[in-house]
């Protein structure tokens, strides 16, 4: 009796497995087109995302221009590009942003080892005739456009705070103090 069972039972298994084989392989040739077809769909979609990214970013990019007259005349010391700053209450990395320069130009320009010039002399030039209001009101434009270009908020920068021997705390808190 146990022969005769252990003969039906695998010959259920292997009738089973069978019918399972001839359901599956179709359905694994059938997902593996979509999977094809998702792939060509993603990378167009990748390519469509990166082209209005370029499009977003050329529109939202503030139009800071001034007259080729205004640039020939004008003179631009470090003092007076960090007065300006000052002037309008930005940082260093919110001028950059706005002249489209980097961190490193700007403070290149401020302790006078390189001068700005063509555009981004053009666009301080341009600064000078702003108000505090007006450039925060680019600068939020600008960053809403960031936001809007990356799909998510942005991030903010915490920094955590190294552990401090015990010596070492109290003599940087008795330098605070004076």
């Amino acid at each position: 009796m146990g022969k005769l069972e252990s003969t039906i039972k695998s010959e259920i298994q292997r009738l089973a497995k069978r019918e399972i084989r001839s359901t599956f392989i179709p359905l694994h040739r059938e997902v593996g087109a979509i999977r094809l077809k998702l792939s060509g769909l993603s990378r167009g979609i990748t390519s469509l995302n990166r082209m209005t990214k370029e499009l977003h970013l050329e529109e939202a990019r503030p139009k800071l221009e001034a007259t080729p007259e205004e640039v020939k005349v004008s003179r631009l010391t470090p003092d007076r590009i960090r007065g300006l700053r000052k002037k309008l209450g930005i940082s260093m990395r919110e001028l950059g942003t706005l002249t489209g320069t980097s961190l490193s130009a700007i403070l290149s320009w401020e302790k006078g080892k390189f001068k700005p010039r063509g555009e981004k002399k053009g666009a301080l030039v341009a600064l000078r005739k702003l108000r505090k209001r007006e450039v925060r009101k680019m600068l939020a434009e600008k960053a809403g456009s960031k936001i809007k270009a990356k799909g998510k908020r942005p991030e903010t920068k915490t920094r955590r705070k190294k552990p401090v021997a015990k010596g070492l705390k109290s003599r940087m808190v008795m330098r605070r103090r004076k």
